[in-house]
């Protein structure tokens, strides 16, 4: 799904994503991914949902915002409680969704001028 781009190049936004890739500022970005307004966080999680670790989570805390969408592949999944514990302790807001919702929401929230992350994680059979 392509979408429409309205913030500042500056910004990062997500204008597409499909099954196995996300579009950010329309640049193809294949693999999970930390996102943020000034920032993409490459290779991480390299485990997928199914190797999720709370250590993948303490690095999304270090990215330093009030919320994370953490988008689970094509369909939402939760987490284990335990593994959330690292964005508890830092008292960071999330919301756990599918990789199309999170991007979604991602959009609206920076468009906002909100402390956002979103935590995307690709499922492994569609990975590129």
């Amino acid at each position: 799904m392509k979408l429409h781009q309205d913030q500042p190049d500056s910004i990062n936004t997500v204008t597409g994503y499909g099954a196995d890739h996300v579009l950010i500022n329309k640049v193809r970005h294949d693999g999970n991914l930390i996102l943020t307004a000034e920032r993409i966080v490459a290779d991480w999680a390299p485990g997928g949902f199914a190797g999720l670790s709370a250590d993948d989570l303490a690095q999304v805390c270090s990215v330093d915002v009030e919320i994370v969408l953490i988008g689970t592949g094509a369909r939402q999944r939760f987490p284990s409680p335990a593994l959330l514990r690292p964005l508890i302790d830092a008292r960071i807001g999330f919301e756990i969704m599918d990789l199309p919702a999170a991007c979604r929401t991602y959009n609206v929230l920076v468009g906002e001028g909100r402390s956002v992350a979103a935590a995307l994680l690709f499922d492994p059979a569609q990975q590129a």
